[in-house]
């Protein structure tokens, strides 16, 4: 959990005493490892489980302040949307039936928070990015209301100085301009914590390094934003791309995002990693410090290292090195970020079986990897897991390989070895790493959404069929039956809540539009080619300023002159539009009292859609 009670680093007196108290912690800790105090067993394993909100037509439910309350328990927390919350679960000892355990309790804890959203009619969805969000639901006026996270928004924005720009090219592209850091909202997660021995720290985090690629391919759930198809795990790019504090990376010292992979293998010792983090990002954020973490020691304390866990909590690595302390016993773990939220609980139990297996289970062949291994293949890894998922091409030990053939033949034997060294219940590894074959045979998260949402597309709507994709999301999570096991959606699934449906929902988005200097002769050619029978008229700002229908052109077919006449002279001006949002009846009622067959569907006045009689 984040510290929720900080202030923006603006005075000169707040900034040197929190640069005082960061490095006495670098300093505590170095102390710490070098007198032995800093846990080394037994080892444990956390999570923490984002989840998003939704209405009853399952688009995002921006009342999540009000659900926590309700709830009240210290396991939930909030988020940067108000339309998400997290659930932390409890540490347990790595042995037995530590898994079943921990799925029992993610079971209870979100029965728990459906149980209280049901009263306020609202339901809980497990997924890496929520296929029915919209730019409707990423608005400053979305944010959790909190002071943490209008206080980290206005240190980024004020850091960059201008807008994010967003830019995600996968089957589709997605660019956009945007003022806020709320289009981080989008993504949820299921955050895997394994303490780690500090004797051996680095050589570990090198391996958590190294088998990322393939660890995501198998579990990449994100596809799709704003009915696009992107990446196999959109949140990789969309996360690095939404809180990046670098305006310019060619011209600032912060030539790496605050989200990041890395640029190289990590040598040297523990402190050598948050010391590289200090380097290369400044601190915005600050807190209250009573005590100095040298001293604490020095009195037989043993200290949080505050301001060392808030600048870690501003520096976003998809492996992030944690402190922790735990009933005064300081500990240090690996925390993996890049793993989505869902599809299900068991895949995600499954999911964390398959990483904790591999991690304990490496052979003497890996040891040292960095002497070994260019690190920019195992980076290459990640980024071609993230964007093809289980099609990806890994690079491993020198050769190219697929990654079923990689995760089948050789991660998973090893992973199963792992969890049995430390005495994991064979109960829990052959059922769990169980889904994980399955699934690398069958298909997985990213894979089921997109071929269902392709199914959908052939008699829906973009909109429509995002909310169906996500209703039967939501249908099968409550089974918690493996994704690998799951049906793809077929062409004709309907909604479950059909007197919901809005303009939004049948508009045609693929729009043909003019502008008021085009001459009517090429107007002419295009509704013919495209055999469309009316034509909205545009300025430079996008914003809708007139219509033209074929009733107004087709006297001028046959015109010699009609190469001289443009779209404004003959365009109608008194437009008749509605908004997205309109119900259906009431679009119908309103082309039925104006006798008209075409509504331009327009938001702020720009054009966004159109829909016609035969649409309603």
């Amino acid at each position: 959990m984040g510290n929720m009670d900080v202030i923006k680093l603006e005075k000169k007196k707040d900034r040197a005493n929190y640069v005082h108290h960061l490095l006495n912690d670098i300093e505590a800790l170095d102390i710490m490892l070098e007198k032995g105090l800093v846990e080394t067993e037994p080892i444990r394993i956390g999570a923490e489980q984002e989840f998003c909100l939704v209405k009853p037509n399952f688009s995002p439910s921006n009342n999540a302040l009000e659900i926590l309350k309700d709830i009240d328990d210290a396991h939930f927390t909030t988020e940067i949307g108000n339309y998400n919350l997290e659930a932390n679960l409890d540490p347990l000892e790595l042995k037995g039936r530590c898994f079943s355990k921990l799925h029992d309790q993610l079971r209870g804890l979100l029965n728990k928070a459906n149980d209280v959203a049901k009263t306020r009619n609202t339901k809980i969805v497990l997924t890496g990015i929520l296929p029915s969000i919209g730019l409707d639901n990423i608005g400053e006026n979305q944010m959790t209301p909190l002071k943490r996270y209008t206080v980290l928004n206005e240190a980024i924005m004020d850091s960059r100085q201008q807008d994010f720009n967003i830019h995600i090219q996968g089957v589709d592209e997605l660019n956009l301009l945007f003022d806020s850091v709320m289009l981080e909202g989008c993504n949820t997660s299921f955050q895997m914590h394994l303490q780690v021995n500090p004797e051996s720290f680095i050589d570990t985090y090198n391996w958590a390094q190294a088998i990322a690629g393939p660890v995501l391919s198998a579990c990449t759930n994100s596809p799709l934003l704003f009915g696009k198809e992107l990446w196999n795990e959109t949140r990789i790019a969309l996360f690095t791309q939404s809180i990046d504090t670098r305006a310019n990376s060619f011209l600032l010292n912060e030539n790496q995002s605050r989200v990041s992979f890395g640029n190289n293998w990590y040598t040297g010792s523990i402190t050598d990693i948050f010391k590289d983090n200090i380097s290369r990002f400044r601190s915005f954020l600050t807190t209250n410090y009573i005590k100095d973490s040298v001293d604490m020691l020095q009195s037989n304390q043993i200290p949080k290292l505050l301001a060392l866990q808030l600048h870690s909590g501003t520096v976003y690595p998809w492996n992030r090195v944690c402190y922790g302390v735990s009933k005064d016993k300081p500990h240090l773990r690996i925390e993996n970020r890049y793993i989505p939220s869902g599809p299900t609980m068991v895949d995600q139990i499954a999911n964390m079986v398959f990483w904790v297996g591999l991690m304990m289970g490496k052979t003497k062949k890996y040891n040292n990897i960095h002497e070994q291994w260019d690190f920019k293949d195992v980076k290459t890894n990640f980024f071609n897991a993230a964007r093809y998922g289980m099609a990806a091409q890994i690079y491993w030990d020198g050769k190219y390989m697929s990654c079923q053939d990689l995760i089948i033949d050789e991660l998973l034997p090893m992973a199963y070895k792992g969890l049995y060294k430390y005495g994991i219940a064979p109960e829990d590894a052959e059922y769990y790493l169980a889904i994980i074959k399955n699934r690398v045979r069958a298909l997985n998260g990213s894979e089921w959404t997109l071929r269902s949402y392709r199914h959908l597309l052939k008699s829906h709507k973009p909109f429509e069929a995002m909310q169906i994709l996500t209703s039967k999301i939501y249908e099968k999570q409550i089974r918690d039956y493996p994704v690998s096991t799951w049906r793809l959606l077929g062409e004709t699934t309907e909604l479950p809540d059909r007197g919901s449906k809005v303009v939004k929902h049948i508009m045609q988005t693929d729009v043909f539009s003019v502008y008021e200097s085009d001459s009517i002769e090429l107007v002419i050619h295009i509704m013919k080619w495209k055999n469309i029978h009316h034509m909205p008229v545009i300025n430079k700002e996008k914003e809708l300023i007139g219509v033209l229908s074929w009733r107004d052109i087709e006297m001028f077919e046959d015109l010699k002159e009609v190469n001289s006449k443009c779209v404004g002279s003959i365009m109608t001006k008194d437009v008749i539009s509605i908004s997205d949002q309109t119900k259906i009846p009431d679009a119908k009622a309103l082309m039925s009292l104006h006798n008209i067959h075409f509504l331009p569907v327009v938001k702020q006045n720009k054009l966004i859609g159109l829909i016609s009689s035969k649409d309603v």
